[in-house]
């Protein structure tokens, strides 16, 4: 039935699939229509007029070839979009990445600053520089200074010589979890277990010494990187296993490649097949 054969060759002539794809895709659509003509057939219609009529009910040549070129265009459309959106989560994720570390190195630098304006530097004098005690105005400039900072949890400052302690070998070390503060201000209980917390200890002179809890956006990065990463990952795999069928090459091996590899993985896939094309 060379007709059949002619209508189903012009049906799939601009398939954009794989040459094994646009070949199973033919062979089904002939097999239909085949079976539609033995069907007409059986009932009594000539050959040619039970190919007529089976070619109409499949909606003719133009139709057909409309429907078939949707359909890839389609496929083509989803694959770019798998892409482009895996490409967006690795971006976002990123920024967001970059974003948080950038906020986090700020307010650790405000935190020092903080710590500077309390005690001093070599340029600057500290609200307590040279005090042996805290007065009531030093204590409302510290607390001014903690509540202007979202941060900071809680500051806590000790007289150096009740945390100073000196070793049998003559070494100086601190041990603040046994001297009671000379003066504290906190916004929020401290919480040992609060995985977002880092304590700051600082030791500028001889007389004051400095410890704070502040919240440290850092943490958040490998939660925040892992989920972004897994998504690209899969939505990647995915894309590039559809290029794979496409062009008659996926196997178990191959998706391996994408998903542990990733984008060195399909490197080596284009590769080996332009390789194999030469």
């Amino acid at each position: 039935m060379k007709q059949i054969e002619v209508f189903v060759d012009s049906v799939y002539n601009r398939a954009g699939g794989s040459t094994k794809e646009v070949k199973e895709l033919k062979a089904e659509l002939k097999s239909h229509l085949l079976e539609a003509v033995q069907d007409l057939k059986a009932q009594g219609t000539s050959e040619q007029e039970a190919i007529t009529i089976a070619l109409e009910r499949f909606g003719g040549e133009s139709e057909m070839r409309s429907l078939v070129d949707q359909l890839f265009k389609a496929q083509k459309v989803f694959a770019k979009r798998l892409l482009q959106t895996a490409l967006a989560f690795l971006v976002v994720t990123s920024v967001i990445c970059g974003g948080l570390w950038a906020m986090d190195e700020s307010e650790m630098k405000e935190n020092v600053t903080v710590v500077d304006k309390i005690i001093g530097t070599e340029n600057t004098a500290g609200i307590l520089e040279g005090k042996e005690a805290i007065s009531e105005d030093a204590k409302e400039k510290i607390e001014a200074l903690v509540r202007d900072h979202n941060q900071i949890l809680n500051l806590q400052v000790f007289k150096m010589t009740d945390v100073a302690k000196t070793s049998e070998t003559g070494s100086v070390y601190y041990r603040v979890d046994e001297a009671a503060p000379a003066y504290k201000v906190g916004k929020s209980p401290s919480d040992e277990k609060n995985w977002m917390l880092i304590k700051e200890e600082y030791l500028y002179d001889n007389d004051w010494y400095v410890q704070l809890e502040a919240v440290k956006l850092f943490a958040f990065i490998p939660f925040v990187l892992l989920i972004g990463l897994a998504i690209y990952a899969t939505l990647f795999t995915i894309w590039a296993s559809i290029n794979a069928y496409h062009h008659r090459r996926l196997n178990t091996g191959w998706v391996l490649a994408f998903a542990l590899l990733n984008v060195v993985g399909y490197l080596v896939y284009y590769l080996s097949g332009r390789k194999a094309m030469v």
